[in-house]
């Protein structure tokens, strides 16, 4: 009974999470002199979400609905973008929308242009609040093309509003957003964090005898092997996916992924990878490396910093990794010897291999089950 209650009471904590790719919109901007041509792509869901676009309410959008709501859409995404030169304000104006797909789905592409006063601008300042009051995770990517440069920014409610120097792009500060945007991607991102915690459970505990501990730094050891050879294999193909020199389609990288969670899970009940967890993560972060590299492909990677970008992004999934990596070794080292810990082991791992079941009906036959 205990044991039941417990597995409850983690679906009930773990149903909620999102298990795909969280909220973005993406935004290009190509300036040449006083003009202004800019595209915004926006997830359907998320307008739906906002101002209501399934007239019917059959939970289905057709090109219909969407058309009728275009004028709405349009206002309502403009007033939450906002560009100025260094010498004033530059209106932006709706002209055309369309549809199309990302990696997580249809889009709705709005594209409009502007006029900046006085002569071509050295800097743009963009403000973003798209979103702003309904979702506090969403971010806004911007792409800005100018004078044959590209350079680009990442907007959330705590960086709403950003100056860009459109003479000479701030390369520096691009590297950090990019960082940033690596341990933000790892920490809402759910099913990466169930599978590396699904690997890190049994490392305080000896090899096939879960009623001994080890030490905190042979522990460390197994953990470092993990995180590692996770670390090598997602680096590989986010970089490969990321440069376009492999593409997988998302919806089977997605599905991989849970499977990925399933199995990381049901190893600490039964013996799969045979004291071979390494190589489990090593296999496994091939795939988390495609679905890394699924937000930048849809941003889509600076030409003229494009390595650079690359390294900071990735450099920023580490980051995010090892500090929840630093935040479960104590822990789980502390409370090795206890009943909990032996719950979270056993049962825990079959509560996350239950919920990543889920996920994969869900990513296989593209329904929402308990996703947000």
């Amino acid at each position: 009974m205990k044991r039941c209650l417990f597995i409850l009471l983690l679906c009930a904590w773990l149903a909620p999470a999102q298990a795909h790719k969280p909220s973005d919109s993406y935004v290009s901007l190509a300036i040449q002199g006083q003009q202004i041509e800019g595209q915004w792509d926006i997830a359907l869901r998320d307008l739906d979400f906002a101002i209501g676009l399934d007239g019917n309410g059959d939970g289905a959008l057709t090109w219909d609905e969407i058309r009728a709501r275009h004028e709405a859409i349009a206002a309502y995404a403009l007033q939450r973008l906002q560009v100025a030169s260094d010498q004033g304000v530059c209106p932006l104006k709706a002209v055309e929308q369309l549809i199309d797909s990302h990696t997580d789905g249809a889009y709705n592409v709005l594209r409009f242009q502007a006029t900046c006063p006085g002569t071509a601008p050295a800097s743009v300042t963009i403000g973003y609040t798209l979103f702003a009051d309904l979702d506090p995770q969403h971010k806004g990517l911007l792409k800005i093309n100018s004078g044959g440069a590209t350079q680009t920014a990442i907007f959330d409610p705590d960086s709403p509003r950003q100056t860009l120097s459109l003479a000479a792009p701030d390369r520096l500060g691009q590297f950090g957003a990019y960082v940033k945007h690596g341990i933000w991607h790892i920490w809402i991102g759910y099913d990466h964090i169930l599978f590396l915690l699904s690997l890190l459970l049994p490392a305080v505990l000896l090899p096939g005898l879960r009623e001994q501990q080890q030490g905190l730094k042979a522990a460390f050891v197994d953990v470092l092997k993990v995180v590692t050879a996770f670390t090598l294999a997602h680096s590989i193909t986010l970089s490969l996916a990321s440069l376009s020199l492999v593409s997988m389609p998302s919806r089977w990288v997605e599905s991989a992924i849970a499977a990925s969670v399933i199995l990381a899970a049901l190893n600490n009940l039964l013996p799969l990878f045979r004291g071979k967890r390494p190589v489990a993560a090593f296999a496994f972060g091939l795939i988390h490396g495609f679905g890394f590299a699924s937000v930048l492909r849809d941003l889509g990677l600076p030409q003229g910093s494009l390595l650079a970008s690359l390294l900071g992004f990735n450099v920023g999934v580490e980051i995010g990794q090892l500090a929840i990596v630093a935040a479960f070794l104590p822990v789980a080292w502390l409370l090795r010897k206890t009943w909990f810990y032996r719950q979270i082991l056993t049962v825990g791992s079959l509560a996350i291999a239950l919920v990543a079941c889920v996920w994969l009906v869900e990513r296989l036959a593209d329904i929402k089950l308990i996703s947000a």
